[in-house]
């Protein structure tokens, strides 16, 4: 019958992936006990440890720093802050860490004398310095050399002095922490040291020395202000005097009253001869063209009178009208009188009168043209020398005005400063006297009551988890380090194989093997139980078709597997009929076990046909079975156990024995169990405890596998059961038997 799980088993035989969690815990609940053991020491020791820390005690002082300072002069620029930028609270968060801030507290306090910053205390207690980061060691080295060391030269007392101070501050430096909360304007300022009233004197010391510092280098800065702002009034004074010296005797060299009036006359002036000076030359030139018209050789007076100029004068236009009307007069008494008839002649004589007339103004008009020609342009002339004149003037003036102005200006710019620094030396000297601090302190440090360093709980408690988790740890790399077959979880998730049984290790000399007949010893109860179990679970698995011919062998030699043939074939032959083969034809061991002797025919030569069958086997007529030894050992193991002959003698046995269990040669060796495994009905792995690696046992149950070959289980051999109920390996395994209860009995 196929075993129908043949399968499954074969699957996780070559399934070396698959993540087993159960296999993890059943591991640490083997080393439970060890595992806590370590855990329980390692927290003692933390615990000892712990004792020997120095506690440490935080002190915190919280620090308002306001953001907008009290404006009360615009003297406050002089100080280059801008209290609105973020810059300005970063700063201060670095002044409060400085080593200014901390030598005065140095000194204020006395600290190089105290024994958590004294040089001396603190080589004397090297231990000591753990209660500073190691960031302080920087700092301490960088002072040591200013420190009296044995092997160096003498110091002088201010050299010791400053140098103990300077080892105090790095330690002081390296104690407190300046931490901003978030959002706000406050800072908490942290001190950590071994005595919880100097944490807090020396949190509020620094307080206080930073608020005193910043209105003393406000006061430092006022007065620095104050003096060079009377420095630069000296100077300005002096400028001032001479710049209004220059102009005073300007003045005088120019005998000048008001000098603005006096340009703004020659400017009117000047004004005024250039509007005339436009204006005659404006009348010159229309003038001009007229003059040139009436002057012009061989001219008519008719053609005088058709000069528009001429023409369009008022009393030319008058006289002109009055001809008019007399010719119209004229006309209009002709039509009535004759010519010599008296009203004739008087009409005709007063149009002469009138053309005469005409004549007259005319000849006046061209005259007068000529005449005021002449003059304007005699006024012209005139007018360009007086304009000349003033402006010869002007420019004189103005340039006693720019003059002048050039020495107001010299003045009035030098006034300014010193009204400016005189304004700004008064604004000084009034805010020297009010002091505004940048700070206030929110809440000052109290003395603690408990130590924040070290949390002994904590580190008792987190002491304990990681060396239970190291631990843990330690458990499962030494289980998947160990590659050997210790339990029926090894059997069956490394190998993917049944457990048929255990036999349990057995006292006995070293080098040597158990004797033969330990089976039947009823002070080794355990072990003959153990081999009755193994026959039990081959019959309940064959028990549809028995497995007549039972083959037993093994990965690698010396693990027991002719032990285990042949305790099993005591065990089989106190119920059946027995035959014991060794058909290990290279290393042949059933015949020195059963003292036979060396000429005793066996397996080789029943196959070879050298002697009979009857002279091969040997009866043990102790245990009630029969041997097959393997004879003289042949050239060609594995054709004699491939051959013909070999099958027709496995037949031939099968109608003698109920069953034939034969002991094969190991699988890693040579491939002989491959061949005689053709010939049987079930197959024996036997596996010694926790000795050959699983790779090596997969690779020989592959062999089977390959030939398609079932397995029918593992033996594991030489097990230590005081161990491995140590553990919890095989609990269960025997309990429902009994065997562990009479062991323990026994």
């Amino acid at each position: 019958m196929v075993d129908p799980n043949l399968e499954n088993r074969e699957t996780r035989l070559f399934d070396t992936d698959i993540i087993d969690f159960a296999q993890y815990f059943n591991t640490l609940k083997r080393y439970f006990w060890r595992i806590f053991g370590l855990a329980f020491f390692l927290t003692i020791l933390s615990v000892l440890v712990v004792l020997t820390i120095t506690p440490q005690y935080i002190s915190k002082v919280s620090i308002l720093i306001e953001a907008e300072q009290t404006n009360v002069l615009s003297i406050e620029e002089i100080y280059g802050l801008d209290s609105s930028r973020k810059e300005y609270f970063q700063t201060q968060y670095e002044v409060l860490r400085s080593r200014q801030i901390a030598e005065r507290v140095v000194d204020r306090m006395n600290l190089q004398e105290n024994e958590f910053f004294n040089r001396d205390t603190v080589l004397e207690n090297r231990s000591a310095l753990t209660k500073f980061s190691e960031s302080a060691k920087a700092s301490i080295k960088e002072a040591l050399p200013f420190l009296p060391q044995k092997e160096t030269k003498t110091f002088t007392e201010e050299q010791i002095e400053a140098g103990l101070k300077r080892y105090a501050t790095s330690l002081l430096m390296q104690a407190v922490i300046v931490e901003p909360v978030k959002n706000t304007q406050v800072v908490n300022v942290i001190v950590q040291t071994p005595d919880p009233i100097l944490s807090a004197d020396i949190a509020n010391n620094i307080a206080d020395i930073y608020i005193e510092s910043y209105l003393e280098a406000k006061l430092e800065m006022t007065e620095k202000a104050t003096l060079w702002l009377n420095q630069s009034l000296e100077g300005l004074r002096t400028k001032l005097d001479e710049a209004e010296a220059r102009l005073a005797a300007f003045y005088e060299e120019e005998q000048l009253v008001d000098i603005d009036g006096v340009v703004g006359l020659a400017s009117d002036e000047l004004q005024q001869l250039s509007d005339q000076l436009i204006n005659a030359q404006v009348s010159l030139q229309r003038n001009q063209a007229i003059f040139a018209q009436v002057n012009k050789p061989g001219v008519t007076l008719n053609e005088l009178s058709s000069v528009p100029e001429v023409l369009n004068h008022p009393s030319v236009q008058q006289v002109k009208r009055e001809e008019v009307l007399a010719e119209s007069k004229v006309s209009e008494l002709q039509e009535v009188y004759g010519p010599k008839h008296p009203v004739m002649i008087a009409a005709n004589a007063e149009l002469n009168s009138i053309r005469s007339s005409l004549r007259r103004q005319i000849s006046n008009l061209v005259s007068g043209i000529t005449s005021e020609y002449r003059t304007n342009e005699a006024k012209v002339r005139a007018l360009r020398v007086d304009v000349d004149q003033a402006k010869a003037r002007f420019r004189e003036l103005s340039s006693l005005e720019n003059k002048r102005k050039t020495f107001q200006r010299d003045v009035d710019t030098n006034q300014q400063l010193y009204d400016s620094f005189f304004t700004r030396l008064k604004e000084t000297d009034q805010l020297g006297g009010f002091e505004s601090a940048n700070a206030r302190i929110l809440d000052s440090a109290k003395p603690p009551s408990t130590a924040a360093k070290p949390k002994k709980g904590l580190i008792v408690a987190a002491s304990f988890v990681i060396s239970f988790g190291f631990g843990a740890f330690l458990a499962l790399l030494l289980n998947a380090l160990n590659s050997g077959i210790r339990s029926v979880d090894d059997v069956e998730r490394k190998l993917g194989q049944r457990m048929l049984g255990i036999i349990p290790w057995q006292p006995h000399k070293r080098k040597e093997n158990l004797p033969l007949r330990h089976f039947f010893d009823v002070n080794h109860h355990l072990f003959s139980e153990s081999v009755r179990t193994l026959r039990t679970s081959l019959q309940l698995l064959n028990i549809d078709k028995p497995s007549q011919t039972i083959l037993v062998t093994s990965s690698v030699p010396k693990e027991g597997k002719s032990t285990v043939s042949s305790n099993l074939a005591f065990a089989i032959g106190q119920l059946s009929k027995v035959l014991l083969i060794d058909a290990d034809l290279r290393k042949p061991t059933i015949a020195k076990r059963f003292e036979l002797p060396g000429f005793q025919p066996g397996l080789a030569n029943a196959v070879a046909g050298t002697h009979t069958l009857e002279e091969c086997i040997v009866s043990d007529e102790e245990s009630n079975i029969d041997i097959l030894s393997a004879g003289t050992i042949p050239p060609n193991p594995q054709e004699l156990l491939a051959s013909e002959s070999f099958a027709e003698l496995m037949a031939a046995l099968r109608g003698i024995y109920d069953y034939i269990i034969l002991d094969s040669a190991p699988t890693q060796a040579v491939s002989d169990a491959i061949v005689v495994s053709k010939h049987c009905d079930s197959l024996v792995y036997v596996v010694k405890s926790d000795s050959t690696s699983d790779k090596v046992i997969k690779n020989g149950l592959s062999r089977f596998v390959q030939i398609g070959h079932r397995i029918d289980g593992i033996v594991l051999n030489q097990v230590d059961l005081k161990k491995a109920k140590k553990s919890g390996e095989y609990a269960g395994f025997y309990d429902q038997y009994g065997y562990t209860s009479y062991s323990e009995e026994k």
